[in-house]
């Protein structure tokens, strides 16, 4: 690959290459993403999506909004720093085509601010309840009218490739969604392959899936403008990393192992002292012992050790990622930088205290639970009126159902696996709250 494609300004929609002299000097084209990113509705629904706490009344706890936001700022300074190197390193970026660090900043950080805008309600269990209802619940009926893979988007309902439908479909009439560059495109999909083959290899690309079967066809368009590499694997085709993606990821690694963590630590599901612990042993080499000692609150000892850890972690994966430029941009990097870091032992430590301590807590499994069922509800609701309606066979309370939301999903297309999916980027795109809210009206529990 080569960076002269990957960092492509066109944009969805666009019939020519753009050029660097084409920008508004203003507000580089790059930055225009993260505008239209955080102006979109999908990115405000965020902030009653679960980061952490589904449906949580405090406010010391992390939504994906915030979270978004902080992997966001984590992703311009990585991208910066790399971007500063990248051009020392290949002086003709900056001499002939015109870029500036600040671009790689730019476009790092518009989508690690997309990097959750997919995400269901409930957190990840979101994911594999819409999963389970069509794999194990009344939605595997289903199963007899798909191809293998609309039936695996399905069974493996993927936030990342939900991410990726909703910045590039078209909405209210505007061709082209958000209509971002397809640089930024690119280092948003983290994982640039269908649901199947699952996992043809060891390579982190392969780890999920990038996107749904309806948007086959401009992913690959995009794969193909910005010089993606291509694999086959039997059949079917997958394609390398956008060498950014590997830092949209590390920055969104950083944040929920830190920040996480430090939730953990506000709510009081982990021991003060226990957690403060591991949080100097990842900083060790650069704390100030004195200046810590003299801090005299829990906050002010936490907010000191995050920003450190943070800006630790930043400076390692900047410097894995420059030491091999070589091996990323030839598809041969095989992991996240983070699994390189030579903190790798104490993240671990960290990330399985989050995970015993907080996301197996008891608040967080019983609200899980909760998820489950409801999310179960509304999919089965609506899926069941589609069918019905499809089969001319609708009853009044059918036709209630789709009066009250068949506006929001696709149910009168004649493709089974499109009227589907549309009810499934619906579900997907309610908060924690609206989604509860819709359960208790048509369990008839909240008029």
């Amino acid at each position: 690959m080569n960076w002269e494609e990957l960092l492509s300004l066109r944009r969805q929609g666009d019939t020519n290459k753009r050029l660097r002299k084409e920008q508004d000097e203003t507000r580089l084209g790059f930055e225009v993403d993260y505008d239209r990113i955080i102006f979109s509705s999908a990115f405000r629904s965020l902030q009653d999506k679960t980061q952490v706490i589904p449906l949580s009344k405090t406010s010391f706890v992390h939504t994906r909004l915030t979270h978004s936001l902080e992997v966001s700022v984590v992703g311009r300074s990585l991208g910066r720093v790399v971007g500063k190197q990248l051009l020392e390193k290949h002086p003709h970026l900056a001499a002939v085509h015109g870029y500036h660090f600040n671009d790689f900043g730019a476009i790092v950080a518009a989508a690690a601010l997309a990097h959750d805008i997919g995400n269901p309600p409930f957190g990840h269990s979101g994911e594999k309840a819409i999963g389970e209802y069509f794999k194990n619940g009344s939605g595997a009926q289903y199963q007899s009218q798909l191809t293998a893979k609309q039936y695996q988007d399905l069974i493996d309902f993927e936030g990342n490739a939900n991410g990726f439908k909703i910045l590039t479909e078209s909405r209210a009439g505007i061709e082209g969604g958000l209509r971002l560059s397809y640089a930024t495109l690119g280092a948003f999909m983290k994982y640039p392959k269908a649901s199947l083959p699952k996992k043809p290899s060891a390579h982190i690309a392969h780890k999920k899936f990038g996107y749904f079967q309806n948007e086959a066809e401009f992913f690959g368009e995009v794969a193909r403008e910005i010089g993606l590499l291509q694999y086959n694997f039997g059949k079917e085709i997958t394609y390398s990393r956008h060498p950014l993606t590997y830092l949209v990821e590390a920055a969104d690694d950083i944040c929920y192992t830190i920040i996480d963590f430090e939730d953990g630590i506000n709510l009081g599901l982990i021991q003060e002292e226990y957690a403060l612990e591991y949080l100097i042993k990842l900083v060790k080499d650069s704390i100030n012992t004195s200046k810590y000692n003299s801090l005299t609150t829990t906050a002010d000892r936490l907010s000191y050790l995050r920003a450190l850890a943070i800006n630790t972690l930043i400076r390692e994966a900047a410097d894995i990622f420059i030491a091999n430029e070589e091996a990323i941009l030839a598809g041969t990097f095989t992991s996240g930088l983070i699994d390189k870091s030579k903190y790798e032992a104490q993240i671990d430590d960290i990330i399985k205290i989050s995970v015993s301590k907080i996301y197996q807590s008891q608040e967080v499994t019983e609200k899980e639970i909760a998820g489950y069922e409801i999310l179960a509800t509304l999919l089965h609701t609506y899926c069941e009126a589609t069918k019905n309606y499809m089969e001319d066979n609708c009853s009044n309370y059918d036709k209630l159902i789709l009066r009250a939301e068949g506006a929001h999903f696709d149910y009168k297309n004649e493709d089974s696996y499109s009227r589907l999916i549309s009810i499934c980027n619906y579900v997907a795109s309610l908060t924690d709250s609206n989604a509860l809210l819709k359960f208790q009206k048509i369990r008839g529990a909240k008029v």
